[in-house]
């Protein structure tokens, strides 16, 4: 009797569970976050996650679509590309109250992945992951070249020359003839190899593309989150990107056209390119893909002798028209448990936001995968700095990516290219007039 009692219990509690909507866009993530709501699911039996997973591009659209519709997912996962048109248009529900109320540790967060979703002294988002820039190198190629690991491990750089991180990359270009970029036989002209592919234009932000190098030269976006003017018109920046432009014509890099239709990533599986820039999140990718012995080194040093990385990271946020915050935000604060992250760090996918946890993630890519992925906790403890943070950041981007892309094409030099696109980001900031 008591058996069938307790049965029937368990119906109808399963049959009111509030289901919360959870989307995604990382599929190699998404076991992990499935095996966060089963493990939440029972430590919460009133409450059921419905997981969904859309691919990049297709993601935005839903969740935009959603907004229009009323029809959002309750959490969702949160880039801060799109989160400042998110908080300015009322989209997202303020944390605060609930992690005061539940007295959340938000010291467990490095400070800088907590600041970056946070303005006014409302919190938008709860950090789940982050991630640093780093080098992949084919090593079989640096081999061949003779540049060793320890060569690779200790590069510097500077606008000028391109320091010992441009002489290792012309040692590494090949010319159809077998032919490196430090013979004076050298053919630009026709490359079998290329030593370094800058991955694109970057827009307002160069993540992967610039920012690491402009950054160690003492450039910086602007004072603060949130803070205006902007200095993309800044002369180390026009610099830095002279320098990324003149790699092509050098036959060091590919053009800048090419690389916009095939993609660096592409052309280092291919062996088109024995070094790129790239993501931590990229890490499982390039296991699975590259077929030949690589290696992940950290970022050059810069003229003022650090290496910089920009720090991002990724969070949970609620959507402010969920009928379900309450639910939600258990869910979202389960996101941000040690519990939580713990299983995403056994994954070995991403590197978890909670002090320590990145370390088992490492130890467990390593495992999986046999990559050392220390170059990215090397590199977040060097010099890092956030992602610019403001109003109006999509038409911001648009701005900078024409700039950028008029720099790298050919099409102008860099410094007047930046001051008129700097005029018009400020111009999009500034109040407007009565």
């Amino acid at each position: 009797m008591a058996a069938a009692v307790a049965a029937i219990a368990g119906v109808m509690s399963a049959a009111s569970a509030v289901e919360v909507k959870y989307m995604l866009w990382d599929s190699m993530q998404a076991p992990a976050y499935r095996q966060c709501a089963a493990d939440f699911s029972r430590k919460h039996p009133g409450i059921t996650i419905k997981l969904m997973q859309y691919g990049w591009d297709d993601y935005w659209t839903a969740v935009s679509m959603g907004f229009i519709s009323d029809t959002a997912p309750d959490v969702f996962t949160n880039h801060l590309s799109k989160s400042s048109e998110f908080v300015k248009n009322g989209l997202l529900l303020d944390l605060t109250p609930y992690i005061r109320r539940d007295q959340v540790d938000m010291g467990q967060f490095a400070p800088a992945l907590v600041q970056i979703w946070g303005r006014g002294g409302k919190q938008y988002g709860m950090p789940k992951d982050f991630d640093t820039i780093g080098l992949i190198v084919n090593l079989a190629r640096a081999r061949a070249a003779g540049v060793t690991l320890a060569e690779l491990q200790n590069m510097d750089w500077n606008p000028v020359d391109g320091g010992s991180f441009e002489r290792i990359v012309r040692r590494l270009t090949l010319d159809r003839q077998g032919r490196n970029a430090s013979s004076p036989a050298f053919d630009a002209r026709n490359v079998a190899v290329y030593g370094y592919q800058n991955p694109g234009s970057g827009g307002m932000m160069g993540q992967t593309e610039w920012s690491h190098f402009a950054v160690s030269t003492g450039f910086r976006y602007q004072d603060q989150p949130w803070s205006q003017p902007f200095y993309y018109d800044d002369p180390k920046l026009a610099q830095t990107l002279d320098w990324l432009a003149g790699l092509s014509a050098k036959g060091l890099s590919a053009p800048y056209q090419f690389t916009r239709s095939m993609g660096s990533d592409a052309m280092f599986v291919a062996g088109k390119a024995a070094m790129i820039p790239q993501g931590s999140w990229m890490i499982t990718y390039f296991a699975a893909n590259a077929k030949f012995e690589n290696a992940w080194v950290p970022l050059p040093r810069g003229p003022q002798g650090q290496r910089a990385t920009m720090l991002n990271g990724l969070a949970d946020s609620i959507w402010s028209g969920s009928r379900v915050k309450e639910q939600a935000w258990q869910w979202v604060k389960y996101l941000g448990s040690r519990d939580c992250q713990q299983v995403v760090a056994s994954y070995g996918v991403t590197l978890p936001a909670i002090q320590g946890m990145p370390e088992l993630a490492v130890a467990a890519i390593r495992s999986k995968t046999g990559a050392d992925a220390g170059a990215f906790l090397q590199m977040a403890r060097e010099h890092t700095f956030l992602a610019p943070i403001t109003d109006n950041a999509a038409q911001i981007d648009d701005v900078m990516k024409g700039a950028m892309e008029a720099v790298l094409l050919g099409r102008q030099r860099a410094a007047p290219a930046l001051k008129a696109a700097n005029e018009q980001v400020n111009q999009l900031l500034a109040p407007p007039r009565r």
